[in-house]
């Protein structure tokens, strides 16, 4: 039997979740999909991709500080001049390449990494086990 994150095939499975051209250079963009949780139900699981040239990062919308969503207004993730994640409750400054915090309460630590790649345009997530339309409406 494959797991849950491989495909029939043994290749990691890959989902597209936005064209790169949908999050504008030095953005980041929320997204809410769906995860099986331990009982396999869907489970609610935000991340956020962020965008620098043609370069892509995406990682778990948590700050490990205290977990809650790092977005300091809805969907904004990016300190003032766009170079840093900020957590929008203690103002924690997590490198956009890495996800380690570089100041605040947290430092020293890091963001959930999700792995991405950029296929024909497409910003895919690779090798998550998620349940395409889960959440409903």
């Amino acid at each position: 039997m494959t797991s849950p994150d491989m495909t029939s095939t043994g290749t990691p499975a890959i989902y597209a979740v936005c064209a790169l051209d949908d999050i504008p250079n030095r953005r980041a963009r929320a997204f809410v999909l769906a995860r099986p949780g331990a009982d396999g139900a869907p489970q609610v699981w935000p991340i956020f991709i962020l965008r620098w040239g043609k370069h892509v990062r995406a990682y778990e919308n948590r700050c490990p500080h205290q977990g809650v969503h790092l977005d300091w207004e809805r969907g904004e993730f990016l300190d003032g001049e766009g170079m840093r994640i900020q957590c929008g409750k203690h103002g924690a400054l997590f490198d956009m390449g890495t996800g380690l915090c570089v100041e605040g309460p947290c430092r020293g630590e890091g963001l959930s990494p999700i792995e991405v790649v950029i296929d024909e345009g497409e910003i895919c997530l690779v090798g998550v086990d998620l349940i395409e339309d889960g959440l409903g409406a």
